[in-house]
């Protein structure tokens, strides 16, 4: 289980680290990338399906697949301007922030702890923004909250899965022509080139579709907690990618603001609801 987990984690932190290569090395555009990510998603989805003879059939959730649309595209945007370990640590944020806000609108009670957490962590997420620091600009960066946002819709909508494969097949089956949509809107800024085909298929059909499909099928699982610390673990693992692959800079305040962010929302999760 803790082997599948762990897979699960390097893949999304590869996501960052794909995109941000992809992107930042100007190796193809975003609307392009997005496409074949999605795309290449779907192609794989649609052979483990047809290969494992899955008699389960496709349920289309348009919520869950505008969710994940949403992400992608605003994911892939960000990552223009926004390293690697920035936006994963801004992106896990935001996807941490919306779950503890659904829960308590849905009427859970938090505990002093628990808002404290929550405060510290958007603390961390405004020294990331701030100017003078060599954050990313507040454009970009509002792109990857908003792309946070939809993966945490993403992941509430997820528990009403009743079977992790085609029901992540038919979320990319179903984005599919709203980002083909996109794209041709956006097609004569468009370039591609070899490596990033190479680099957007890699992320569509492995760290995305395999590891989304391999992440739900485990997260019932386990326990909510553990669900959501491991999670924790991907900003760090993409910031050690994008020093290890990209070249990026660690700054003093940048690992402050991410010791703020990740122990706020440690706090969160570990302290017990209120009864």
């Amino acid at each position: 289980m803790w082997f599948k987990i762990s897979i699960a984690m390097l893949a999304f932190a590869a996501n960052s680290v794909l995109c941000r290569l992809a992107l930042a090395e100007q190796q193809i555009d975003p609307m392009s990338f997005s496409l074949l990510r999605v795309g290449s998603g779907a192609v794989a989805l649609g052979l483990l399906y047809v290969l494992f003879q899955v008699q389960h059939p496709l349920q289309f959730q348009w919520k869950s697949a505008l969710s994940l649309t949403i992400y992608i595209l605003g994911f892939s945007l960000a990552y223009l301007y926004i390293d690697a370990g920035v936006g994963a640590l801004l992106l896990f944020g935001a996807v941490q922030i919306t779950m503890i806000s659904y829960a308590v609108w849905q009427g859970e009670r938090m505990t002093w702890p628990r808002w404290t957490g929550l405060g510290c962590a958007l603390l961390g997420m405004c020294l990331l923004l701030l100017p003078e620091a060599d954050a990313p600009t507040f454009k970009y960066a509002l792109m990857m909250l908003v792309a946070g946002i939809a993966w945490g819709f993403y992941s509430i909508l997820a528990k009403n899965m009743q079977h992790a494969l085609t029901a992540t097949l038919s979320n990319f089956l179903f984005g599919l022509p709203l980002v083909a949509m996109l794209f041709l809107w956006h097609l004569p800024d468009s370039f591609i080139s070899l490596n990033g085909v190479v680099l957007a298929v890699l992320s569509g059909a492995l760290a995305s579709g395999g590891a989304y499909v391999l992440w739900y099928s485990i997260v019932k699982k386990i326990d909510g907690i553990t669900a959501s610390t491991v999670q924790l673990s991907v900003p760090s693992l993409a910031i050690l990618g994008g020093v290890i692959f990209l070249g990026e800079q660690l700054t003093w305040l940048m690992l402050f603001a991410s010791l703020i962010v990740l122990c706020g929302i440690l706090m969160v999760i570990l302290a017990k609801p209120r009864v």
